[in-house]
């Protein structure tokens, strides 16, 4: 049975690393969760290890037509969403550099990275309207302010500064329907994409994407994260 009491969020990539931590927060909180990974059996092994209270589901965000089903087949069971979690992204750059990327890879980072989640809040749109206080989180990364761009991830880069854009867009669009929008600089974080050698836990990362879903006040919007605090886009 629909109750407004009963809190909902959905996680893209909640299969591993940041998404999966971030799941686990919103867990704990009392959230029911939906995860989505590319794959279906990598979000229903994550649901198993995640427990009751998590329903997996397939999607692909730089697929209109996978986002299409993916909101078909939610809306079936639930009839509002407070939380969507933007956390899945991908990472391109591999022995190349702004002089040398192809437009190829320009293109897959962007089209997932920052246009997946774009058409992921206008397809879920109906589903936050129905919420009295939603709330999107967008993951980017300190790599896409404006600070921190290097020449040597030029796609990720500049998907994430992108990201940051539509995150300050879809704030001012979506402020009269009280909706808030943000977007987080995750930090250095050791997962498959950021590697070993960075210094961030999976759960220091989704700490402040957890804060802002669960605790944040609903009138913090349009603005860029990092441990909690606003920083410079």
């Amino acid at each position: 049975m629909d109750s407004q009491q009963m809190k909902r969020a959905l996680v893209t990539g909640g299969n591993r690393g940041i998404g999966f931590a971030i799941a686990k927060g919103l867990l704990a909180a009392g959230y029911e969760l939906i995860i989505t990974s590319r794959s279906l059996e990598d979000a229903n092994q994550a649901a198993n290890e995640l427990g009751n209270g998590v329903v997996p589901i397939a999607l692909d965000i730089g697929d209109d037509l996978s986002i299409e089903q993916a909101v078909r087949s939610v809306s079936k069971d639930i009839a509002y969403l407070d939380v969507l979690i933007n956390n899945a992204g991908v990472y391109p750059d591999k022995n190349t550099d702004v002089l040398t990327v192809s437009r190829d890879v320009l293109e897959t980072a962007i089209n997932t990275n920052t246009f997946g989640v774009i058409k992921m809040v206008q397809a879920f749109l109906p589903l936050l309207e129905a919420s009295q206080e939603a709330r999107v989180i967008n993951v980017s990364s300190g790599m896409g302010s404006i600070g921190g761009l290097t020449s040597t991830a030029p796609s990720y880069c500049l998907s994430k500064l992108a990201l940051n854009g539509a995150t300050i867009m879809l704030s001012q669009s979506l402020q009269t329907r009280g909706i808030a929008v943000n977007s987080v600089g995750p930090g250095w974080v050791k997962t498959d994409m950021g590697g070993s050698s960075a210094p961030r836990t999976p759960e220091q990362g989704a700490d402040t994407v957890v804060w802002l879903a669960t605790e944040a006040k609903h009138g913090e919007s349009g603005k860029f994260w990092r441990d909690r605090k606003a920083i410079s886009f």
